[in-house]
């Protein structure tokens, strides 16, 4: 047992430090959530704030887009010339990806510093990839609404996720920047 442990320690290292920095930052997350239930924010602060600024992007874009309150609780109304376009729920704020992008930096982290600040370029980087994306997701729905289903469940989720991919694999190459060259 002992002989296989030490030649998966890379691996087992790797599960563990990616689980438990996914645990403990979901943990974190959950709470954020909980305390924000009674917050002037709604649905919470992040999904507030991503709502209004993916607004001012379409605004920025010629758009005249208004936010209202969901009437369901769920979240914030995001419309174009007051047409129902999208529902920014937590879900859309970005957090979740940029929790997984993190427990894998960490699980490979190298030197404290550079990890820092790939970690802080990375969850920047995705945050504002997430803006742009829900309001080109909002520009297309208000355009081509019967697209809605490709757009929502495909196209959009692959431009963050693949966001992501590109950036786990730019960390593993400057972890190891000689292999590749």
């Amino acid at each position: 047992m002992r002989r296989l442990i030490k030649k998966y320690k890379s691996v087992i290292r790797f599960v563990i430090l990616f689980l438990g920095t996914y645990m403990v930052l979901g943990i974190l997350y959950s709470v954020y959530l909980n305390a924000s239930e009674n917050s002037t924010y709604f649905p919470d602060f992040i999904t507030n704030l991503v709502a209004k600024q993916s607004a001012a992007v379409l605004d920025g874009f010629g758009y005249n887009s208004v936010l209202r309150k969901d009437s369901l609780g769920q979240g914030v109304l995001l419309t174009i010339n007051n047409i129902y376009t999208v529902n920014v729920v937590e879900g859309c704020n970005s957090v979740s990806v940029i929790i997984l992008f993190i427990s894998f930096i960490i699980a490979f982290a190298e030197k404290f510093k550079k990890t820092l600040l790939f970690l802080f370029a990375g969850g920047v980087l995705i945050y504002i990839v997430n803006i742009i994306r829900i309001a080109i997701l909002t520009a297309a729905l208000y355009k081509y609404p019967r697209y809605e289903d490709i757009l929502h469940s495909v196209v959009f989720p692959g431009i963050i996720y693949s966001m992501v991919f590109i950036l786990w694999v730019i960390w593993i190459w400057l972890l190891k920047p000689n292999t590749y060259k």
